[in-house]
């Protein structure tokens, strides 16, 4: 097990630095919010002790906060407690990433089955220029702001169905799968990939094709979990079923 480090890259070990807080807002949601946001980017990586006392001193708050936001990442699998001992960032859970991605492929198939029948040339213009802003991105290999487009692409979808409550539902159960696409999103060829898939959803909206919408959303989201293995050779330790 290694101290609490923040990761840019998961080899790399650089000094963890806590975000200031709104003291205007309760501060466990807002430590959970950080702490969760560093380990779904790798940034936090599995096997970091995350020791109560030394969050609180870094903080500036309380060990009472500092637990809730430790239960709450609990409750997500992305921490593993012990209790009188430590809390540990758990390995990413592959079979809670798979019932995320079967719960997200369910809820993206009906999306873009329903924009594709509306064709709002708006929504089009919009998620055209989220793919460009990809484009970008995936030329600078800046991969953390890549995949925050990446999940801004999709929001604007359940916007635009009107069911932005079940984006957040999602996004509540994705944080095994996304510490998956985060370590796959570096592989040679993988934010092509996002790219082209993404330019196949809205080309079938545009074109008023369901079928078609449906038929690239399924080969989008397939992207992660059909790598599996080339993820779990490169990252051994980092893995659990």
């Amino acid at each position: 097990m290694t101290t609490i480090a923040a990761l840019s890259d998961p080899s790399d070990s650089l000094v963890f630095a806590p975000r200031p807080l709104d003291r205007s807002r309760h501060a466990a949601p807002q430590v959970f919010e950080h702490l969760r946001e560093l380990i779904v980017a790798m940034r936090i990586a599995p096997g970091t002790v995350l020791q109560r006392a030394d969050l609180a001193a870094q903080y500036g708050l309380s060990q009472t906060p500092i637990r809730d936001a430790l239960i709450k990442l609990g409750e997500e699998g992305l921490v593993d407690i012990f209790p009188q001992h430590a809390t540990v960032v758990s390995a990413v859970n592959v079979t809670m990433a798979r019932q995320a991605h079967f719960l997200r492929r369910s809820i993206e198939l009906e999306i873009v089955h329903t924009l594709a029948r509306t064709a709002d040339a708006a929504l089009v213009t919009r998620l055209r220029d989220s793919i460009e802003l990809q484009k970008v991105l995936a030329e600078r290999e800046n991969y953390a702001n890549f995949v925050s487009a990446d999940q801004a692409f999709h929001r604007q979808m359940y916007e635009a169905a009107q069911v932005p409550e079940l984006w957040a539902m999602v996004r509540r159960q994705s944080g095994n799968l996304d510490r998956l696409r985060n370590l796959h999103v570096p592989i040679p060829g993988k934010a092509r990939r996002v790219i082209g898939d993404h330019t196949a959803i809205v080309d079938a909206i545009a074109a008023g094709d369901p079928a078609a919408a449906q038929a690239a959303l399924r080969e989008h989201l397939s992207g992660t979990l059909s790598h599996l293995d080339d993820i779990r050779a490169r990252f051994p330790h980092y893995l659990k079923d």
